[in-house]
């Protein structure tokens, strides 16, 4: 029997190039997608004849009403070993084995900085303006060394981030609603005692939390307001822990320097999306972990992950 396998969101059409996926090419005709799927309807009327499907990230919501529409659905591979839009339990009623892959966490630490380093600098203006033969110097650059970078969230990518702010000889500042002292310790940044206090003395701000109930919403207007006039935002986490019309707000008012995400509450974002026409934002289209190396690994990993499952031993099982 030949399967048929799914990838979705190949945007820049490299899925089938960056992976050998000659070993299961006798048993599974491989189908790449690169443009998104926006409603669980187009979805189930393309993934209607596929048995395995590769989805990257956590951009594709696989509920249980979706997957009780594929009912030929067999293997359901997500890039990354955590993934919240996933109806595991659905997915065990209706048969379908769900699995992911390594991920590093590099490539959103090195996207953190290019995000701060191009506020800080204003990059895209100024290149803009000499490309169009505009203004010679029209921003005054904000300073790093001897600023204060407060960090939301200490963990793998927070951390990273850290260190590299400490060597730009950054003051670094991080809370979340976990972290103890000894891991600030650790990493070498002072602990801040409240979430107020971090947004209230940081020059810059940095999410690196995980969406969940205790962080969705975390930075809403009242948030927002405690930020310095001359501070920075930064978010290449997840679009919903920051109140997205209260961001706009603050933007639109001047009331904060500026800011810069790679994440949004609908992706991809629609062309009269306001977050497109944003004044001080700088905005990337979710390229957290757009890079060679780790698309190598997911799809290298996808195809790892229909090997066993054909042997009937499938690995890195989620849910």
């Amino acid at each position: 029997m030949r399967f048929r396998c799914a990838v979705l969101d190949d945007h820049q059409n490299v899925a089938t190039s960056v992976a050998d996926w000659s070993p299961v090419s006798d048993q599974v005709e491989v189908v790449a997608f690169s443009d998104h799927f926006a409603t669980e309807d187009e979805l189930a009327t393309a993934l209607a004849d596929f048995d395995f499907v590769v989805t990257l990230r956590e951009r594709v919501p696989f509920p249980a009403t979706l997957l009780n529409r594929l009912p030929r659905l067999k293997l359901l591979i997500a890039s990354g070993m955590r993934n919240s839009v996933i109806d595991y339990a659905a997915a065990r009623a209706g048969g379908v084995t769900v699995c992911g892959t390594k991920s590093s966490s590099t490539p959103p630490v090195e996207l953190t900085w290019a995000l701060l380093l191009g506020l800080a600098r204003g990059i895209v203006q100024e290149s803009n303006a000499l490309r169009a033969g505009g203004p010679w110097q029209s921003t005054v650059g904000a300073d790093l060394h001897g600023r204060r970078l407060g960090l939301l969230g200490l963990g793998k990518i927070g951390s990273r981030v850290a260190r590299i702010g400490l060597a730009f000889g950054m003051e670094i500042t991080a809370w979340s609603q976990n972290l103890t002292k000894e891991r600030a310790d650790e990493v070498g940044v002072h602990r801040s005692a409240t979430k107020e206090d971090l947004l209230a003395t940081s020059d810059f701000v940095s999410v690196h939390l995980a969406l969940g109930d205790r962080t969705r919403g975390l930075l809403g207007s009242a948030e927002l307001a405690l930020l310095k006039p001359t501070a920075y935002l930064i978010n290449t986490s997840r679009a919903a822990i920051v109140d997205q019309d209260a961001l706009l707000t603050a933007l639109h008012e001047g009331r904060i320097a500026g800011a810069a995400v790679d994440v949004f509450d609908t992706e991809p974002l629609p062309t009269d999306h306001p977050m497109r026409t944003a004044p001080r934002l700088l905005a990337t289209p979710h390229l957290g972990y757009v890079t060679r190396a780790n698309y190598e690994r997911y799809y290298g990993q996808a195809v790892d992950n229909i090997r066993a499952y054909l042997a009937g031993t499938p690995v890195r099982l989620l849910g």
